[in-house]
Order: structure tokens, then sequence, then C-alpha cells
């Protein structure tokens, strides 16, 4: 039986990367080739991690640029010199206008997002502290289409995980983070199977 050919994907971080990891450990079996890694911080340890798997990275700062636009539309212009069929936003922390969702969700590109919570429950930040203040019995992560509105495009997957009694903010990122590097290189799979 013949190889299917790989999906090209890249990557957008700003920090360290561990959804990153997992998708690079998982990418043979996700069947993608990362064409690159793009950080908005030049000091991203997702960056170093690239470079030791053999990936082409890019850093391109959004405090050289006077506005988000402008920031967005040199992201649009190198991510069109490789045309990949996924922008993956693995810890991106920058909200993308709606130039840069239009260039990438298309017929033939999509940009996914991964988000520390069961959408459509907690879009934006501080998503722990806000399930654990709630009295929520589970919270997890969502994989989902990225859209002009916040954290509210179709989900694609989600994994939960139980909320003890003696969990905080920080003790529940970190169980929720373990389901995050099983959930996306999953997604990510599934998106390219449809």
């Amino acid at each position: 039986m013949a190889n299917k050919s790989l999906s090209n994907i890249i990557v957008l971080i700003s920090g360290s990367g561990s959804n990153l990891q997992s998708i690079i450990d998982n990418a043979d079996d996700i069947g993608v080739n990362i064409q690159s890694v793009i950080s908005n911080k030049a000091d991203a340890f997702g960056l170093q991690r690239a470079k030791n798997a053999g990936i082409s990275t890019k850093v391109i700062e959004h405090m050289h640029f006077a506005s988000r636009k402008d920031f967005d539309h040199a992201l649009i212009r190198y991510i069109n010199t490789l045309n990949p069929e996924i922008v993956v936003l693995a810890g991106f922390m920058r909200i993308l206008s709606a130039d840069f969702i239009a260039a990438f969700s298309t017929n033939t590109s999509k940009i996914l997002n991964i988000h520390p919570a069961l959408l459509p429950e907690y879009k934006g930040l501080n998503t722990h502290q806000r399930a654990i203040d709630a009295g929520d019995s589970e919270a997890g992560a969502s994989v989902h289409f990225v859209t002009n509105e916040l954290d509210s495009g179709e989900v694609i997957l989600q994994k939960s995980v139980v909320i003890d009694p003696s969990d905080n903010a920080d003790t529940l990122a970190k169980k929720v983070l373990k389901q995050e590097h099983i959930l996306y290189p999953e997604a990510i799979k599934k998106v390219l199977q449809k």
C-alpha cells in the first residue's frame, strides 16, 4: 500500500511550545509535514524545540509593527510562501485580525486553535480558576476552528479532566495540559481526514 502524501502545516507559537512538541512527536501518525514554526517572540522556547527537530523557524515580532493589521499582513505574506493546509495556533498569544482569518479560513486551508476549557464555557483567559470558582466537576480542553469571534469556532474535539476538591488553578492547568498534548494531534488528524 502506497504511503499517503503528508499534509503541510505551519505552527504559530509564543512560548514554551509543549503542544508543538506533541505535534512534532506525533507528526508521522498525524500525517503532517511541519513546514515552519513561527513565533512572535524571539525568546520562545518552542523555537528551540523546532530547531531540535530540524524544522524551519521564523520570528516575526509583533512589537516591530505599528499596528495589529501590519503584523498580521507580515504573517500572511510569509505563510503564503508556504501554502499550508492548516495553520495551527499552539499557544500563540495574539488575537488575529479578520484579514488573517479570511486569508486562511478557505476551502483549501483552515486555522485551528486549542483552548484550555470545555467550550463554549469559559472563552478567553483564566479558564481554570473560572471553572473552579463555578464549582464545576470537570474541566478540559477544546480544539476548534478559528473564526472572527474569540474562541467561538466549531469545536473539533474535546477532552475532559475531573476537578478534584484539592485542585487550584495551577494543578488543574497541569492536568488539562496533559490532555491537550493528546488532544491536539488527534484533532489535526481528524480535520485532515475529512
